[in-house]
């Protein structure tokens, strides 16, 4: 594919998913087999609101946000794929999301990240640093 310019891409919130081209670009971003994941169902059952990132119809970044029916929401899945990497384009549709979020009730958006993510959330999306717990269940 021919390198695009930053910001080449079209963002679309709240957009009609495709389950197995977002299965496709979750499964490449994370680096994990394919597997078929009913996407449209979860997002419309879970999800305050979606993003996605799309250059010439292909899906090429996403991230959503479920919520808690209050004041909190919890970004999740952030990807890219891999050949649109360090483009700006993960944190143009988290820019999305969270324009997306304003006024919506939302007050609170939260993340949790690995270390070596921390400056893409925080310089690059704005977040503030904050102390997190996992516990991993299987």
């Amino acid at each position: 594919m021919p390198e695009e310019p930053p910001g080449a891409e079209e963002i679309r919130v709240r957009f009609p998913v495709d389950d197995e081209e977002l299965s496709r670009l979750h499964a490449e971003a994370f680096d994990h087999e394919f597997e078929l994941t009913p996407w449209s169902e979860r997002l419309a059952r879970h999800s305050r609101s979606w993003a996605g990132a799309f250059v010439r119809g292909r899906l090429v970044g996403f991230v959503h946000a479920v919520w808690d029916g209050g004041k909190h929401a919890f970004l999740l899945d952030t990807a890219v794929a891999p050949d649109m990497g360090r483009r700006g384009v993960g944190g143009r549709v988290v820019a999305a999301l969270t324009e997306d979020l304003r006024g919506s009730g939302v007050e609170w958006l939260h993340v949790d990240y690995e270390p070596h993510l921390e400056g893409f959330y925080r310089r690059a999306c704005g977040f503030g640093p904050t102390r997190a717990g996992l516990l991993r269940l299987r």
